[in-house]
């Protein structure tokens, strides 16, 4: 199933020592979650600086960089956001 997000970085938390050069510009590596919970903002993704196994297994703490949210899924509606309910087919009983 496809998804697509929406997220925001905040360069300033960037460690400059993390950045490396590759053959097409420089890049930073990031680790993104999607979780099942949505925040009080209606974020549901994180991300944050990815680590190096030694920096994993030394319980070191993470950069957090930013937040978003899933903005579309291959279902074509957003996480969260509730389907219309389906019209009743006996539209007799209605009060006008």
């Amino acid at each position: 199933m496809g998804k697509l997000l929406s997220a925001k970085i905040d360069v300033q938390k960037i460690s400059k020592h993390k950045l490396y050069k590759g053959a097409k510009g420089t890049y930073l590596g990031v680790t993104i979650s999607l979780n099942d919970e949505i925040d009080q903002y209606g974020n549901n993704v994180s991300m944050w600086e990815e680590q190096t196994k030694e920096e994993r297994d030394a319980k070191a703490e993470r950069v957090f960089l930013g937040n978003g949210k899933l903005i579309w899924d291959s279902n074509g509606q957003q996480q969260g956001q509730q389907q219309a309910p389906q019209q009743q087919e006996d539209e007799g009983n209605l009060p006008f």
